[in-house]
């Protein structure tokens, strides 16, 4: 099979099981919605904010671990709505361990497609990437020179006899006297 065949069939699978995963999960958190007192309408604005939150989630969380960014708000609130589908779906089912098991099948799998979808890295680097070599985050960057100095012994001089810093003020009239100056503040 070409990778450009494999690449279609993948296509395909994940719509299909997107589809179908994404439409069971909106009906089971509509029904659940409209079962509990809410209208038609309000049922259908429940599913589409619970499932698409997840998946918006996903694609902020992807965007900020490229940026380098803190992801823990973002993490935590894509666990909270995947939850609550999961939750939405198990609420649904008949009270047994099968019915549970079943009916948390849909918003597993729409989730797990996400997760699949968006840890993909792309193929090509990004332009910032093109031009830096891999960076150790866990590690100082060395230090170069163009020309290094040899490296000499430590002056003798004990730390008692080394001269105080000389204070620099700033010259006459730059600073004008009759103004009070308070520090940190800007007036």
């Amino acid at each position: 099979m070409t990778e450009r065949t494999e690449t279609a069939v993948r296509l395909v699978i994940l719509l299909a099981i997107g589809t179908m995963a994404g439409a069971a999960a909106f009906t089971h958190v509509h029904d659940l919605s409209v079962t509990h007192g809410q209208p038609d309408w309000i049922g259908w604005a429940n599913a589409v904010a619970v499932e698409l939150m997840a998946i918006y989630l996903g694609l902020e969380l992807r965007a900020r671990r490229r940026a380098r960014r803190p992801v823990g708000l973002v993490a935590s609130l894509l666990v909270a709505f995947a939850l609550l589908s999961l939750a939405a779906q198990v609420a649904e089912a008949e009270p047994s361990v099968w019915g549970w098991t079943v009916a948390a099948v849909p918003s597993l799998a729409f989730l797990a497609l996400v997760k699949v979808v968006l840890s993909n890295t792309p193929a090509l680097p990004s332009a910032l990437e093109l031009d830096q070599p891999p960076v150790d985050w866990d590690e100082a960057p060395e230090q170069t020179t163009a020309n290094p100095e040899p490296e000499r012994p430590a002056d003798p001089v004990p730390p008692a006899a080394a001269p105080a810093p000389a204070v620099i003020l700033p010259p006459r009239g730059v600073v004008q006297s009759n103004r009070p100056h308070v520090v940190g503040i800007i007036r």
